[in-house]
């Protein structure tokens, strides 16, 4: 089940931004979580409800119309200059019919202007799209998709409790070329019990062979309070290693790497430039980003807050026409600092070193001197052991 919220300055009703709040001028992007799936996974504990969690609190055919209504007291707070990107994530977004999607997309058009280059994602399990859902998709401005994959072993997805079968990734990737869509992903995730080196390299053989632009790769994490955490508590599964993980890792650089993607993030890979998840890329470099939905997080001008979490709750606040805000709070200019040094140096493009006082520029010639960093054009760059390491490297680079 879905974690809590943290705590933090409680959002006036209205849901003002505190007085002399700027945007950044680091791009403008607009998120919108759909809280549904058809069944839950076992390692997974996001916002996320199936019609069995909902009960009869919250309905999935109203919830377009309910973003809308949250997006009408967005435009009274902040008015961006466009929007550069749009990402619906989940959940499973293609749960809801191609033209609510449209629907939502075609008001934050109407509401803030999308640049003529926008890049418009929506995240999508295998099983939740067709070709023709995809083309309607494609129709409404869909441009990148990004299917969660996981794995091409069926055992692996059994103890994911993942529904697809091995094959449908791969082929909804397909679909999704044939239907227009200029990028599309697959997410993988490594480590999970039982997985073997076979398994995950028939995993990587088979995202290179769908003929994607996009890459994610991400370890294992067991949350608390999910079927996966509870099923190692009891000793039925044993917990990932971290050994494991970075030999995945490894080798997930290797196959991709030969296929032709490059890294740009410890996580993603891409075959080009153009291929890069630019609505990541604006969190990740500090732009600000409307979220829209229940549990959702924003940023503008350094003032982060989050949506209450709960679908009904949400549409409750907004019927009565307050903020759905459950709390925020104001970065001061060490939080700041910290993001930045600690997203920053997980890009390819690195992290300047201008950016670090003179400790941290202390530690950081110690990390190339121990080959976690190199230095390219006065900028810090994490070598391929390093990325192994990055946790690690940034808490040595901060105060």
């Amino acid at each position: 089940m879905p974690g809590q919220l943290p705590d933090g300055d409680a959002v006036p009703a209205d849901g003002a931004l505190p007085d002399g709040t700027a945007l950044t001028g680091r791009g403008f992007g607009v998120y919108v979580h759909v809280p549904f799936c058809a069944s839950r996974c076992g390692y997974c504990d996001f916002n996320t409800y199936t019609a069995a969690e909902l009960g009869g609190g919250a309905s999935r055919d109203q919830y377009a119309d309910t973003v809308l209504a949250e997006l009408a007291l967005a435009r009274r707070i902040v008015n961006p200059p466009r929007v550069d990107t749009v990402f619906f994530g989940g959940g499973t977004p293609t749960l809801l019919d191609p033209d609510d999607l449209g629907r939502i997309l075609e008001a934050i058009d109407r509401t803030w202007g999308l640049a003529g280059d926008a890049e418009v994602t929506t995240e999508a399990n295998p099983e939740s799209v067709t070709p023709e859902s995809l083309r309607r998709l494609r129709k409404a401005g869909f441009t990148r998709i990004s299917l969660g994959m996981q794995s091409a072993a069926l055992g692996v997805l059994a103890v994911l409790d993942r529904k697809h079968t091995p094959g449908r990734a791969r082929a909804a990737a397909r679909e999704a070329r044939e239907a227009g869509f200029d990028h599309v992903n697959l997410d993988l995730i490594y480590g999970t019990p039982g997985e073997s080196v076979d398994d995950f390299a028939a995993s990587l053989a088979a995202a290179v062979g769908a003929g994607v632009d996009h890459v994610s790769a991400y370890a294992l994490i067991v949350e608390d309070g999910t079927r996966l955490a509870t099923r190692m508590r009891r000793g039925e599964l044993p917990y990932p290693s971290d050994d494991v993980a970075a030999d995945r890792y490894l080798a997930a650089e290797a196959a991709l790497g030969a296929a032709g993607f490059s890294w740009y993030e410890v996580s993603n890979w891409a075959t080009s430039e153009a291929a890069r998840c630019r609505h990541n890329l604006l969190y990740w470099t500090g732009g600000d980003w409307w979220g829209l939905g229940p549990g959702a997080h924003s940023h503008v001008g350094g003032v982060r807050w989050w949506n209450v979490k709960h679908p009904s709750a949400y549409a409750s606040r907004l019927a009565d026409g307050h903020s759905p805000g459950h709390a925020r709070e104001v970065l001061t200019a060490t939080d700041r600092h910290v993001e930045d040094v600690m997203l920053r140096l997980r890009l390819s493009s690195g992290l300047p070193l201008s950016a670090l006082d003179a400790a941290g520029r202390e530690a950081a010639a110690h990390a190339v001197k121990d080959g976690l960093l190199e230095e390219r054009d006065d900028r810090l760059v994490l070598t391929l052991r390093g990325r192994l390491l990055a946790d690690a490297v940034v808490r040595d680079l901060l105060p």
